[in-house]
């Protein structure tokens, strides 16, 4: 063991689990480099933050100019770069998203478009989906059901919180319309026996659910809650913490689809490794929230708004390459389920893909062996990936937008030789 890791071991809370043993030395682009001279292909992303690549030097740039000027307000004075970071969202949030409000976390701005969202429209109840991920604070994981882990020990939780299923075609073994039409009537028997849409401020979704699996939102099912949204008076939130600034190969998942948010919160890529998160929502809903009844003291960091500037200047030239390599990937990936039994399904939005992997392709049974083996083969060949879904069972695929079309093929390569690998195995 590194010396290093035994002083980290001694020191860094233990609940905080890292998936690798790598000691950085410096990050560049897709690679991190250790102080032995060895570098990794990051195909994780910092859990799908550094969309432009580590250290991406337009970012950088924003980020030390920002720094010799001053480094924090604290909401005492006002300054440019927030400003610049607010106007650059508005032009690229879907419609009817007009003003914005910063904080540093996801989690921490799923909370705030929550509280907003309660306060504005004077309704307590909120409805949340199966399969979610909105943060591990003692309010967000009263939203987060994409594994029970996260609320273990943690009961009581929130009131008022109700969760309805959200479609898992795969999962469930059902067709897209089958899924869809059983997550509806759920969601009508929930307004029939448990409460009254009347009570719902607001329906809290993520477009395409991350941790819980990658599982992107059939359209008709979001233009269904979009509709009865309207119907009732209900805010639709979009929990785009890690669907944004690109990963699926568009500014939003959003922006795949006819339902748009009311309510918008936003995190992870926004400024690419700097601690920034946003909420969004019309002038009308943010201008009726009372002053002074949320706040922060590091929200909006004038540094981390400044990366975000850059960020946002920087990613619109790269989305038709991620087009290009999202197609390009999801031929291949889709592959790998034809060729090899463990691959059950692979799916996503744009570089946002999941590839679930099982035991057996007609019960579906999740098999986490088989990423642990096809984890430990890629990163001795210097390939970092991660897992999602509730049994650490699915390639969560997220290769940063700057990934070149080779460097892509030889990732999916050892993907394709880590299956074939484990397959090979005794008793696999």
């Amino acid at each position: 063991m590194s010396d290093l890791i035994s002083r980290h071991q001694g020191l860094i809370a233990p609940v905080i689990a890292f998936d690798t043993e790598i000691i950085a030395e410096r990050a560049e682009g897709i690679w991190v480099h250790t102080a032995d001279g060895r570098r990794y292909a990051d195909f994780a992303c910092g859990t799908a933050v550094t969309n432009l690549g580590h250290n991406h030097p337009a970012v950088v740039a924003a980020a030390h100019a920002q720094i010799d000027r001053f480094v924090h307000s604290g909401c005492i004075f006002r300054y440019d770069t927030i400003v610049e970071a607010a106007e650059r969202l508005r032009d690229i949030t879907p419609p009817g998203i007009e003003k914005f409000g910063f904080a540093n976390s996801g989690a921490e701005a799923v909370e705030a478009a929550v509280k907003m969202t309660r306060k504005v429209t004077g309704r307590q109840g909120l409805v949340v989906f199966r399969g979610a991920f909105h943060g591990r604070t003692m309010g967000s994981v009263s939203y987060t059901t994409s594994n029970a882990k996260y609320r273990e020990g943690y009961h009581p939780i929130l009131g008022s919180v109700f969760v309805a299923p959200f479609p898992h075609p795969y999962r469930w073994g059902m067709t897209e319309d089958q899924a869809v039409d059983h997550c509806l009537w759920e969601l009508s028997m929930m307004f029939r026996h448990e409460v009254f849409p009347t009570n719902i401020a607001g329906f809290l979704i993520e477009p395409v659910q991350g941790e819980g699996g990658y599982y992107a939102a059939p359209a008709r099912f979001l233009n269904e809650l979009a509709e009865l949204a309207r119907k009732h008076g209900i805010k639709l939130v979009y929990d785009e913490v890690q669907s944004g600034f690109g990963r699926t190969a568009e500014w939003f998942a959003s922006d795949h689809y006819e339902a748009k948010p009311d309510v918008i919160a936003l995190g992870k890529g926004i400024a690419n490794g700097l601690p920034l998160s946003a909420y969004g929502a019309s002038a009308e809903m943010i201008d009726s929230w009372p002053r002074g009844s949320h706040g922060t003291t590091f929200g909006g960091n004038p540094v981390a708004c400044a990366a975000a500037v850059a960020v946002m200047d920087t990613m619109g030239g790269l989305l038709p390459h991620a087009r290009e390599l999202s197609a390009h990937a999801l031929e291949r990936l889709g592959k790998l389920a034809t060729d090899y039994p463990t691959v059950g399904d692979v799916r996503g939005l744009g570089l946002m893909i999941g590839i679930e992997l099982v035991k057996d392709q007609d019960t579906r049974d999740p098999d986490p062996d088989a990423f642990a083996s096809i984890q430990r083969f890629c990163l001795d060949r210097d390939l970092i990936v991660i897992d999602c879904g509730p049994d650490a069972n699915i390639i969560r695929f997220v290769p940063p937008l700057v990934t070149t079309q080779a460097e892509l093929d030889w990732a999916i390569d050892l993907i394709d030789q880590a299956i074939d690998a484990y397959e090979s195995e005794p008793g696999n």
